[in-house]
C-alpha cells in the first residue's frame, strides 16, 4: 500500500513540473495569425505581432515541426514538391525559393496559392496548420537551424553529416590534414 501511494505522489509530482504545452491556440490568436502583411510584389513581410508575443513556435517547436511534417504528408504535397527536391512543383533545397523563405512568403503560399500550379489551402487547413506546414516546409529548405527535431533523413541532406564520415579518412589523414606517418600536410 505505501508503495502504490509512494508512486502516486511521484506521478502528480513529475506532472506539475512536465512541459507545459497547449495542443491548440485560442481562436483569437490563431484568427490573429491571418493578419501579416505582405510587400505590395506580394514576397516577404512582417508576421502579427501575435506571432512573436507566443514565441514563434512554429519555427523551433519539435511538435509543431512534427505536426508539419505529418500535414506535408497528409496533404499530398510531396507529390509535387517530392522529398523537397523537387518534381512538377519547386525544389526546397535549392537555396532559391522565387517567393522567399520568410514564414510570411511561406504561409501566404500555402494559404492563398501561387500561379502556375500552386493550390490554395485557406479551406482546407486551418491557421495553425498553414503555420506548422510553412515551419516544416521551412527546415527542409535549411533556412532555419533545426534546434527541436531534424526535417529530414540525412540522405536528403546537402551534405554528409560530419559524424557519418568513412572512418578511413579520418584516420588516415587525422585532424585538420595532419597525417599521422608524415606530420602537417604543407
Amino acid at each position: 500500500m505505501a508503495g502504490l501511494l509512494f508512486f502516486a505522489a511521484s506521478g502528480a509530482i513529475l506532472g506539475w513540473f512536465g512541459e507545459p504545452r497547449e495542443l491548440r491556440l485560442d481562436p483569437p490568436v490563431a484568427a490573429d495569425l491571418d493578419r501579416f502583411k505582405l510587400m505590395p510584389n506580394g514576397i516577404s513581410g512582417s508576421p502579427p505581432e501575435t506571432y512573436f508575443a507566443i514565441g514563434k513556435p512554429y519555427e523551433s517547436d519539435a511538435w509543431n515541426l512534427s505536426q508539419g511534417k505529418r500535414l506535408y504528408a497528409w496533404f499530398g504535397c510531396g507529390s509535387c514538391h517530392g522529398d523537397g527536391r523537387g518534381g512538377v512543383g519547386p525544389s526546397f533545397l535549392d537555396g532559391w525559393w522565387l517567393y522567399g523563405p520568410e514564414m510570411v512568403s511561406i504561409v501566404a503560399s500555402i494559404r492563398d496559392g501561387r500561379p502556375h500550379g500552386m493550390p490554395a489551402f485557406r479551406d482546407r487547413m486551418t491557421s495553425e496548420q498553414i503555420w506548422q506546414l510553412a515551419g516544416y516546409v521551412q527546415t527542409i529548405g535549411s533556412y532555419k537551424p533545426k534546434v527541436a527535431a531534424p526535417s529530414r533523413n540525412d540522405d536528403k541532406q546537402t551534405r554528409p553529416a560530419e559524424n557519418r564520415g568513412p572512418a578511413k579518412i579520418l584516420f588516415d589523414e587525422g585532424p585538420a590534414g595532419v597525417h599521422p606517418d608524415q606530420g602537417p600536410t604543407p
